[in-house]
């Protein structure tokens, strides 16, 4: 399972909006190769669905992973942080057992 803070949500929706997204767009995520840790995250709004593609919803808003991503992202949470310190989808993911300072890509 994925989950999506309310931050997250409430971001996802102001973006959708910012680039004039249907409603029914959902969020894709995947794993790459690549990234000074290994592995990167990659995301991108989408409107079409794929074999094997796994759905998640939360608060109206759907996250869609691929099987072979989902891998590694399972019980992973994505939220989203505007403090201070920075601007940006945090990926909190268990799977991880290293990261890179700037939370983009990691090791298993």
């Amino acid at each position: 399972m994925i989950q999506i803070s309310e931050s997250a949500i409430q971001r996802l929706k102001n973006l959708k909006s910012e680039e004039g997204r249907a409603a029914q767009d959902f969020l894709r995520v995947e794993v790459k190769k690549g990234g000074c840790s290994g592995l990167s995250y990659k995301m991108d709004f989408d409107s079409q669905l794929k074999d094997g593609d796994k759905t998640f919803e939360s608060h109206g808003e759907k996250v869609v992973v691929d099987s072979q991503s989902f891998l590694y992202l399972i019980g992973m949470t994505l939220d989203y942080s505007g403090g201070l310190n920075g601007k940006g989808f945090v990926f909190n993911n268990p799977n991880a057992s290293k990261n890179c300072g700037c939370g983009s890509s990691f090791n298993v």
